[in-house]
């Protein structure tokens, strides 16, 4: 009996590259006056989530204002699912301590990359977001375009927690075969 050369695992994948639009990387660069959640200091790392995909950065020891300076790559095919990111405290005995989290949309992002900016100069202000009730930016977040590609900058202030904020930069990646924007 000859096998199909379909078989369910690669529709299955034709199918995540028929849905898929692309992929965002998420740089996280670093944390500010994070909690305390060891005696005099923290071990902390972030997760990210999106959908049913979790990615976590490497655990920076003893330090409330890591530089992780990190690379989160995470599938799109919905960018209206918001983006969660989770600060914890590494504990070796222990379940990990909660340091507080955060929750961004990526539509203003994905929609200055829709726009068509071939001719722009390096440096160039797409937009802006503010910060509001209903985002977690710690301050004005801004979409450029830096050496041809568009950036958005944020710093997202922890929530749950008495203090902290994580800043992170966004940048897009097409990936042949896919949907695309």
């Amino acid at each position: 009996m000859a096998e199909s050369p379909i078989t369910p695992q690669s529709e299955s994948s034709a199918s995540l590259m028929d849905n898929l639009l692309g992929l965002l990387r998420i740089r996280v660069k670093r944390g500010v006056n994070l909690a305390v959640r060891d005696v005099r200091t923290s071990d902390p790392y972030v997760v990210v989530k999106m959908g049913r995909q979790k990615l976590k950065t490497r655990v920076i020891k003893k330090d409330v204002n890591p530089e992780w300076n990190e690379d989160l790559t995470l599938s799109v095919t919905d960018p209206s699912n918001p983006i969660k990111l989770t600060v914890y405290d590494h504990d070796t005995f222990s379940k990990d301590d909660k340091m507080g989290d955060a929750e961004f949309d990526i539509r203003p992002y994905i929609e200055a990359l829709k726009m068509n900016l071939e001719e722009i100069p390096n440096g160039t202000i797409i937009s802006r977001v503010h910060p509001c009730r209903s985002n977690c930016l710690a301050e004005e977040s801004t979409i450029y375009f830096k050496e041809g590609k568009v950036v958005q900058d944020l710093c997202l202030r922890l929530r749950n927690v008495e203090c902290g904020e994580v800043e992170i930069e966004l940048h897009w990646i097409d990936l042949p075969g896919c949907k695309g924007l």
